[in-house]
């Protein structure tokens, strides 16, 4: 917040502000709450004191219908591309990815991809170690497995999952976040498949996704905020299919056709609780809560 802070409300501390909170957030204003005796005091800057505190003679908890129509702008898809830039930039490479790989029919495009190199010899594969990948100066392979997508409905699900989950983290923590969110998953997903996994072909944006939705949903609990609120049965729907695939039902029934990069998950998961809680922490100690 800007030096121009300035005092909009002071209210008892049993008066709930979460809501109102919520709706500055969404609306893009900075605030700032602080406990001052037995009274809480919430600043924001000063050009727009009076119309926060007419903001909030309106809607003292927040009201759903004001953030709703905020967001929906002229130009529909369009503008919600503009709107999450780096969002739309992923998915655009992932597209590429497909469609130079040919959906994981086209080796010698994966093999470039690939946590490490390999090579096909008639009905076997060869690849190489981490160390000889790293050593040939190939860091790219460190993050690229998780533009690799197997299959039309492998790529939209992955796709409109992280459609999903990319523009709330970057709308609400700024698209640096969301950039530095998407490698550090995509390095602790990959790094965990092939650790538990070993060598091999994988790939996929799922232990991404894991790690986004592991982050927004400990972030909210810590930080509840809108951007984050995620619909219900989300979450467990989520844990429920990771619970299955790593049953090996999934493998069992497919008769061995579909392989489910289940440490890449785990991975990216595990990766998202841990930067939830710290980003919710962080949060919650911003707003004064």
């Amino acid at each position: 917040m800007s030096l121009s802070a300035a005092e909009a409300l002071r209210l008892p501390l049993s008066e709930d502000l979460t809501g109102f909170i919520s709706l500055l957030r969404r609306l893009r204003v900075p605030c700032r709450v602080s406990e001052e005796g037995d009274q809480q005091v919430l600043r924001v800057p000063a050009e727009v004191v009076e119309q926060v505190r007419d903001l909030y003679a309106r809607y003292p908890h927040g009201d759903d219908s004001v953030v709703i129509e905020q967001p929906r702008r002229r130009g529909g898809f369009v503008a919600a591309l503009r709107a999450s830039p780096l969002t739309a930039a992923v998915l655009l490479i992932t597209l590429v990815a497909a469609a130079i790989t040919l959906l994981g029919e086209n080796f010698a495009a994966i093999r470039w991809l690939n946590f490490v190199d390999f090579r096909i010899d008639g009905e076997y594969a060869y690849f190489a170690t981490l160390e000889q990948s790293l050593a040939a100066g190939q860091w790219w392979r460190l993050v690229t497995p998780i533009f690799v997508h197997f299959g039309i409905l492998h790529l939209a699900m992955n796709s409109m999952w992280y459609w999903e989950l990319g523009r709330r983290i970057e709308s609400h923590q700024r698209a640096w976040m969301l950039l530095a969110l998407t490698l550090l998953f995509g390095l602790v997903s990959n790094f965990a498949q092939y650790l538990f996994g070993g060598p091999g072909i994988f790939g996929g944006l799922s232990g991404v996704l894991y790690g986004l939705l592991g982050h927004c949903w400990l972030y909210q609990k810590l930080a509840p905020n809108d951007a984050y609120r995620l619909p219900p049965g989300v979450v467990v729907l989520m844990l429920a299919w990771l619970v299955v695939c790593l049953t090996g039902v999934i493998e069992v029934l497919s008769f061995g056709a579909l392989a489910i990069a289940n440490a890449a998950h785990v991975g990216g998961l595990v990766g998202g609780c841990v930067t939830g809680v710290i980003g919710g922490l962080l949060a919650r100690k911003a707003s004064g809560r």
